[in-house]
């Protein structure tokens, strides 16, 4: 998965996250931030995996760990916008 691979699955955790969240109706005008934190959370984990040599491009676990932290920046992000 390249970084056009990273950024489609970022846009697609942070659209689901946001619809699919509980508190998404506190927090309005989150769908940008969470596109955002998705985006941003799927980058990190694949540098993050990148450098501690967990995987390398193409690999399968890449998928799953990837959109594991993105997902968890988003709920994060959503519940923080939510608390205002």
């Amino acid at each position: 998965m390249g970084w056009a691979g990273i950024v489609v699955l970022g846009i697609v955790v942070g659209v689901a996250g946001r619809w699919l969240h509980p508190m998404r109706t506190r927090a309005r005008g989150g769908l940008v931030m969470a596109v955002v934190a998705g985006v941003s959370g799927a980058v990190l984990a694949r540098l993050a995996g990148r450098v501690t040599g967990l995987f390398h491009d193409g690999e399968l676990l890449e998928w799953p760990v990837c959109t594991a932290l993105a997902l968890a920046f988003v709920a994060t992000a959503i519940a923080l916008r939510a608390r205002r």
